[in-house]
């Protein structure tokens, strides 16, 4: 991604509001990152990417239910980042967010979580940015997609009044290309279906780095099918 113009939109916005206050601006440069981020993205055509030089971040949410629209927030985000079916095990993201509002038993027991310490954490819009910066180009993967991609939506209209656009792949479009008979979905199943260690099961960067153990052995196998980019796996899905 470009960032000079970035830093541009950054020193244009500062300019122009130097009368607000510190949180405005902060805002605002957030917004035009986003933007900004979203514009580079059009430029983009990872779907003919070869499979074996796409660069992935495969990525996991908790959060305190599931319906953000009635009030459920993301409380932590984890991510590794890959390069084809190779996971780079020291390029990994992970933040807490402070929501401002207590968690329930239910949701510490999942996940570990204590009020304590999401307490001590940043607000949910730093860490989306914080994030989006850590997987600059990549394309975003994740398992169970529709549930980070509706968070993600949601929070990015709600913070930044901005629509969420970046690409989420959701690896079912690998698993049930490789085998389509097998009655499979939760990542814990899928998991030891194929011999990976559930560990650390609810905890974001955990779940992420199974996950991408999945990606990576199921990426494999779909290239023995003939699918060499994201395009040959959409297409071949389509057919299942």
């Amino acid at each position: 991604m470009a960032f000079e113009p970035f830093m541009q939109i950054l020193r244009g916005i500062q300019g122009k509001r130097s009368n607000v206050g510190i949180g405005d601006v902060q805002n605002a440069q957030q917004m035009a990152f986003l933007r900004n981020l979203q514009k580079e993205k059009k430029k983009e055509d990872t779907l003919k990417v070869p499979l074996d030089e796409l660069d992935v971040v495969v990525f996991d949410i908790e959060t305190t239910g599931f319906k953000p629209e009635q009030g459920d927030e993301i409380i932590s985000i984890g991510a590794i980042k890959m390069c084809g079916s190779f996971i780079q095990e020291d390029a990994v993201f992970y933040s807490l967010i402070n929501t401002g509002k207590e968690i329930s038993p239910e949701v510490v027991n999942l996940t570990g979580l204590t009020n304590e310490k999401l307490k001590e954490a940043r607000h949910v819009g730093d860490v989306l940015i914080e994030f989006l910066k850590f997987a600059k180009d990549c394309t975003l993967v994740a398992h169970h997609s529709n549930h980070e991609r509706n968070f993600l939506q949601y929070t990015s209209n709600r913070v930044f009044h901005t629509p969420f656009k970046q690409r989420i792949v959701d690896t079912s479009f690998l698993y049930k290309i490789a085998e389509p008979h097998i009655q499979l979905s939760s990542l814990e199943d899928l998991c030891k279906h194929n011999a990976i260690p559930v560990i650390g099961r609810h905890h974001a960067l955990e779940d992420a780095k199974m996950t991408a153990k999945l990606w990576s052995l199921y990426l494999e196998k779909v290239k023995m099918l003939g699918c060499d980019t994201l395009q040959d796996v959409y297409d071949h899905f389509a057919r299942i």
